[in-house]
């Protein structure tokens, strides 16, 4: 695999041009929008709703927070932050997977929230200093210079504000790494061929985990960024972690 340069990075184990990625990954999501809950469910055998729920649990929202939470997509983390009590806007790169969220959030009854706003987390669309806490889950590895994400992320927090990132990482129990790789090359482009009709999509998105700083590298990432009192927690022997920082 080659290595990225200053004009290029990784679209899963291709090297892109930099300005090509984030159409690429638009064209991914608008092709897996309608049946992305439904494959979650499938390709994590459900324990992605598990890891969803130790993620606002170390989030621990509070009542009247002002959140937002980034490629919130169908709304899985803002509907429970808002549960929580707390004022949730969702700001997604891509159209279709907000519809989605809006379709959910009309199924669910809900009509108070979240805000749901386009935009790129590279350039968000909000003010400086003007949010308690931002959360970003499955989504960091798509963005094509996640430094620049959390250079905004830490901008529109307020002084304190934290922010948390669950994400795919890097597996620390041995076997389990094997057996996962197996999984992620080997069966979930098939599941998504069967299901979503696009195997490739979900090709993707495993070489793009891959591909993804591991946990002790986005922790230093977040050091890089200015972040303070950082740390991570792992879930499921590493497929995913829980990252953190706080604005100081």
């Amino acid at each position: 695999m080659t290595q990225a340069s200053d004009e290029t990075t990784h679209f899963g184990f291709r090297e892109v041009p930099k300005t090509a990625k984030a159409g690429l990954v638009r064209e991914v999501f608008d092709s897996v929008a309608g049946r992305y809950d439904l494959m979650n469910d499938v390709m994590s055998l459900g324990v992605h709703r598990l890891w969803k729920q130790a993620f606002v649990h170390q989030v621990a929202p509070r009542t009247g927070e002002k959140f937002i939470d980034l490629a919130g997509g169908t709304g899985d983390i803002a509907f429970a932050l808002g549960e929580a009590g707390a004022d949730v806007t969702v700001c997604d790169y891509n159209a279709q997977m907000l519809q989605q969220g809006r379709k959910r959030a009309a199924d669910k009854g809900v009509t108070e929230g979240p805000l749901w706003v386009a935009g790129d987390a590279q350039y968000l669309p909000f003010a400086s200093a003007s949010r308690d806490a931002i959360t970003i889950a499955f989504g960091l590895r798509n963005v094509t210079e996640p430094a620049k994400a959390l250079a905004e992320i830490r901008r529109v927090l307020k002084p304190g504000g934290r922010f948390y990132c669950l994400e795919f990482s890097q597996v620390a129990v041995p076997v389990l790494d094997r057996l996962y790789d197996a999984y992620s090359f080997n069966v979930l482009p098939r599941l998504g061929q069967w299901i979503a009709g696009d195997g490739d999509s979900y090709r993707y998105l495993a070489e793009s985990i891959r591909r993804f700083p591991n946990q002790d590298r986005l922790l230093a990432m977040l050091g890089e960024a200015k972040f303070g009192q950082t740390g991570y927690r792992n879930l499921s022997g590493g497929i995913a972690a829980i990252h953190w920082g706080w604005r100081t």
